[in-house]
């Protein structure tokens, strides 16, 4: 059997979020790292376009070791609603928010009838407008490009992510050199990297260094990642879970629908891998690190 090789990248920030069914007003993560975020990052980080193929970085096996698994934070705030404050341009662009200035329905005191003084640019504000471009289009009136939802409700949303968590990844691959290029590639990018979200950076290194063997071998032979001082509250802890892909579909493994085949701007495309859950146990002499935390 040909030697197969394992690239170590560590996973660790304040906050990581890596969606699985995400949609604007609720967006999940789930529990760990996925292949199809883990890629697009090392994509990245190589200067990959969207519409360039994956290559040989999309049939590395791939593995997760769960160091620090996180808490759940979920981020709830409102998009859209409330006031609009109005600039010069928009009286001029726009009839509609001219003519509701001009029938006062908006906060301030409208252009001023009698002896009231009208209001100053920047003081007037017209409720439930909402003020993002949607739906631009041709005005039929005056011809100029305006917006065809101009009154918008306020939308709730949600995004979760998991806060102070650090992920052991490894990507398998029998091509040493490949493995080299990625982690060159993710300690120097040509563009920037986050973790499942652009609110999301890494921090300290990520390349960990390449080692001979297998994702289960390698994983069992790592210690953990540093955890800033806390020492290990149970057993269990010094024996972290690990996802690690199977080249085929043997029994006990399972399917994940997360296997990259193209990153498109309409929205990514992937097929089934497989794999397996098991618990790792650490090796006693395992290598200790000495990292940028």
């Amino acid at each position: 059997m040909s030697q197969t090789y394992v690239l170590l990248i560590r996973l660790a920030g304040p906050l990581q979020s890596w969606g699985v069914s995400s949609r604007f007003a609720h967006r999940d993560t789930h529990s760990r790292p996925t292949k199809s975020g883990v890629i697009g990052l090392c994509a990245a980080a190589l200067g990959l376009d969207r519409e360039q193929p994956l290559g040989e970085l999309a049939t590395v096996l791939f593995g997760v070791r769960a160091d620090r698994p996180g808490t759940p934070l979920r981020d709830y705030h409102t998009v859209g609603g409330g006031t609009y404050p109005l600039r010069p341009r928009d009286l001029a662009t726009d009839h509609r928010r001219a003519a509701a200035v001009e029938a006062g329905t908006g906060t301030g005191t409208g252009t001023g009838t009698g002896d009231q003084a009208p209001e100053p640019f920047g003081r007037q504000a017209l409720e439930a407008w909402y003020g993002a471009p949607k739906k631009i289009a041709a005005d039929p009136v005056s011809g100029t490009l305006v917006s065809g939802e101009v009154r918008r409700h306020a939308m709730l949303t949600e995004r979760w992510y998991l806060a102070d968590a650090a992920f052991l990844v490894g990507l398998q691959h029998l091509d040493r050199a490949l493995l080299e290029r990625v982690a060159h590639a993710l300690e120097y990018p040509k563009r920037l990297l986050w973790l499942g979200r652009k609110s999301c950076p890494p921090s300290g290194e990520l390349a960990l260094g390449i080692e001979p063997g297998t994702l289960e071998e390698v994983f069992e032979r790592t210690a953990l990642l540093p955890a800033d001082g806390i020492a290990p509250t149970s057993e269990t802890d010094n024996r972290p879970w690990a996802w690690i892909e199977s080249p085929h579909p043997l029994p006990g493994v399972g399917p994940v629908h997360d296997q990259p085949v193209r990153f498109d701007a309409n929205g990514p495309v992937h097929s089934l891998r497989w794999e397996t859950r098991h618990r790792v146990t650490i090796a006693p002499h395992a290598r200790e690190w000495d990292i940028i935390r």
